[in-house]
């Protein structure tokens, strides 16, 4: 949905500061982790209903995120930054709800379980299937720079951080934000689930 937007929209400016920061001698997997530790940030400043500041730690870890992947194109991809980057942006999503449960477990605590045990679907269908298409040999179609297959759906990574900029913005509404959005990652992983699963049983047959 919004990501092929966002990539577009982002790609040159993220491009032009990847370049400089690769003058510096920086990294793209040391730009991951220092993104991921900015993106930590955000739990206490939610758990203390510092929601502005939370914004501003989350914004920054996903521009951080779009960074080591512009740096990781003019280094070079590998398979060890690839699960470095995947590893890190799937706790860091979940972080972010555990956040407001902390800010208010007896209002928030439901829809937020609800919603990290929706990414646990996401996520797992996601990366399952990636698994699978390596060993298949079966080729992305979409983003051929990146380390693994990217299956797509209705919740892919601009709606997510979308989902978290409402929930920063308007806090009192978290339960109604996150019981939309966790339906709307089931529709993901049920339709990743199934399509998945005709992709390889064709593939084997």
């Amino acid at each position: 949905m919004l990501d092929s937007m966002g990539i577009r929209a982002v790609r040159w400016p993220l491009a032009r500061i990847a370049e400089m920061v690769d003058e510096l001698g920086v990294g793209a997997n040391q730009t991951t982790v220092a993104g991921f530790a900015i993106g930590l940030l955000a739990l206490p400043a939610l758990a203390f209903e510092q929601y502005g500041l939370a914004l501003l730690f989350i914004l920054l870890n996903r521009m951080m995120d779009g960074l080591d992947g512009a740096l990781a194109r003019i280094q070079g991809v590998t398979d060890a930054g690839g699960f470095l980057d995947i590893s890190l942006d799937f706790l860091f999503y979940s972080l972010v709800p555990f956040g407001f449960v902390l800010a208010n477990p007896d209002q928030n605590a439901l829809a937020g379980a609800f919603l990290i045990f929706s990414f646990i679907g996401t996520g797992s269908s996601f990366l399952a299937f990636a698994i699978m298409a390596g060993k298949q040999g079966i080729d992305d179609p979409v983003y051929k720079n990146k380390s693994l297959y990217y299956m797509t759906g209705l919740t892919e990574g601009s709606e997510t951080i979308l989902c978290f900029v409402l929930m920063c913005v308007f806090p009192a509404h978290f339960v109604e934000i996150a019981c939309v959005f966790g339906a709307m990652c089931w529709f993901t992983t049920s339709s990743r689930i199934y399509n998945g699963f005709q992709t390889l049983n064709k593939t084997i047959a």
